[in-house]
């Protein structure tokens, strides 16, 4: 028994979109994480995990996202991980710098950093047009159409895709913006398919994908379609994934990562898709972060976590790696963008 009880470190989890569970599988897969620094004698108390369930942008409000900040806030927390939804990461950035509340985000946007925002990279909205315009070049497709939400994670998807093309020598030859959530599509599609492109291109947060596909089948129109990371959501729902057979997609889990090879012998569950594998990882960094903080505040945990360097990451390629630094709140750094397609209900890494 300790000479002096000590009391646990308060953790905020911000549940910005709809769970069944209420984060209760995020929980335990950033425990794994906590737990295997702990294992290494560097923690010297226990870890408190608080969940607010906010449902933000776009089917909630900012609203929510705000009071359930504000509640993890009073309740003593020393950092919060999420939102997972760069519509309410952008919402939170300003607020955390206010409070000096360290919050780990894991959206795409990397806007959503901050002098107390850290980001693990659940996808890049600036990254990802970048390797889809590549992998389009490299398939010898040059004229492709794009289908983007109108919303900020959709909008920014567009710009970094428009800003892609020339250096790729694509062109765009139609982009039609729709409702982040959209349950029809097939207008919007067959104003696309009037431009004959020869590629189509899906850029949103995912909820308007499932209608993309359903439109593409109730048309007949047989185009090669490239998306951003929105199709991780068939982790989830598994009713969409025969729908998006043949489309070529982002991921952040790779088959050559060892990390996540040896995750996967002892919980497969947690190594089956993208968020077990981050949540892992994000449980590491925040672990680090706390046995390296000599003082045990908001700002020391954030002085802490900047020094944070080169851990292999679960996520990504093999050689992947967890860094923070000043200025630098980006957590994966190297070849963490993988390219996967749905092939039979199964989630399947594409051979460039």
């Amino acid at each position: 028994m300790a000479l002096f009880p000590t009391a646990p470190v308060r953790i905020g989890l911000l549940i910005d979109f709809p769970t069944a569970d209420g984060g209760a599988e995020l929980e335990a897969n950033l425990r794994r994480g906590v737990d295997e620094v702990a294992a290494t004698g560097r923690l010297d108390r226990d870890l408190e995990f608080l969940p607010a369930e906010a449902t933000g942008l776009p089917m909630g409000t900012e609203h929510a996202v705000v009071g359930g900040l504000r509640d993890l806030d009073a309740a003593g927390c020393l950092a919060v991980i999420g939102p997972a939804v760069s519509d309410n990461g952008l919402i939170v950035a300003p607020l955390a710098d206010q409070a000096e509340l360290v919050c780990l985000n894991y959206t795409g946007g990397e806007r959503t950093r901050g002098r107390y925002g850290f980001h693990y990279q659940v996808g890049s909205l600036e990254e990802e047009p970048v390797l889809l315009a590549q992998r389009l070049a490299g398939r010898g497709l040059r004229r492709p159409a794009v289908l983007f939400d109108r919303s900020p994670v959709g909008r920014r998807y567009f710009e970094y895709f428009d800003a892609s093309v020339e250096p790729a020598g694509l062109e765009i030859v139609g982009a039609v913006g729709i409702s982040a959530v959209s349950d029809d599509a097939a207008a919007s599609l067959t104003r696309l398919r009037a431009q004959e492109p020869d590629s189509l291109v899906y850029l949103g947060l995912g909820v308007s994908s499932r209608p993309v596909a359903l439109g593409l089948a109730a048309t007949g129109w047989n185009v090669p379609v490239v998306a951003n990371s929105a199709l991780m959501f068939g982790y989830i729902r598994g009713d969409w994934r025969d729908g998006w057979a043949g489309w070529e997609y982002v991921d952040i889990v790779a088959d050559d990562n060892d990390r996540r090879r040896r995750l996967a012998e002892v919980a497969p569950g947690a190594a089956a898709g993208p968020m077990g594998c981050a949540a892992v990882d994000m449980g590491r960094l925040l672990a680090e972060g706390l046995a390296r903080a000599d003082h045990l505040t908001r700002a020391g945990l954030r002085d802490a976590l900047e020094t944070v360097k080169r851990l292999p990451a679960t996520c990504g390629h093999e050689g992947t790696t967890l860094t923070f630094g000043q200025y630098d709140h980006g957590a994966l750094h190297g070849d963490y963008l993988v390219l996967r397609t749905w092939v039979d209900g199964r989630s399947v890494q594409v051979t460039a």
